[in-house]
């Protein structure tokens, strides 16, 4: 109860599934070398935080544009079906960053 989770409520229900299935007994036995520690987990935080704001700025710098030599897939060393999907999974939407905001530009 004093443990900090840092995960979400699927990976704490997976835990407790795990855990019941794994119990030879009638007392639960959580496997503590299971359970990721809080900092690595603020770090995983850190890490993601990190690159939606290094996509952020590739957007603002390339004005949105995703391909091409001045795109933000080439700033960031992506194929442009990667920068695709990435943003999508973060909810940026590079359409935000373009001047006339037309709509994709590819």
């Amino acid at each position: 109860m004093n443990y900090d989770w840092p995960g979400n409520i699927r990976e704490l229900e997976n835990i407790f599934e795990r855990s019941v299935i794994l119990t030879p007994g009638s007392v639960l036995q959580v496997p503590i070398h299971e359970l990721a520690s809080p900092k690595m987990n603020q770090t995983e935080g850190t890490l993601a935080a990190f690159e939606r704001e290094h996509i952020l700025k590739a957007l603002r710098e390339s004005k949105g544009r995703l391909s091409g030599p001045n795109g933000a897939a080439k700033c960031l060393g992506l194929n442009r079906t990667t920068l695709q999907s990435k943003p999508l999974r973060m909810g940026i939407s590079p359409f935000e960053y373009r001047n006339d905001r037309s709509g994709p530009q590819f």
